[in-house]
């Protein structure tokens, strides 16, 4: 299990993403409570399943898989951290 300092946040997330994506639209939800009892939750309630809800330029004329791997590409470096589940809405 990761320590709790280590473990992803929103605002961390929310940060890589504004980096890496420049959205209009970002919200960024931590969803891990909910998911207490199953596989990938640490325990704790937090840093582990999250919801994204974005939007803007970068996601125009991209098919949904290339719009959801823009995201997942962006938060590569969370999953080692933690991340074990993200559920991906884009919003126009």
């Amino acid at each position: 299990m990761n320590e709790p300092s280590t473990l992803p946040t929103c605002a961390a997330i929310e940060s890589q993403l504004r980096e890496a994506l420049a959205p209009s639209i970002l919200e960024v939800i931590d969803e891990s409570a909910a998911h207490a009892g199953h596989a990938g939750a640490n325990g704790l309630g937090r840093g582990t399943h999250f919801r994204v809800r974005i939007g803007g330029p970068a996601f125009t004329g991209l098919t949904r898989v290339a719009q959801h791997r823009l995201v997942y590409d962006a938060l590569q470096n969370f999953t080692s951290a933690g991340l074990h589940a993200l559920a991906i809405e884009i919003q126009r």
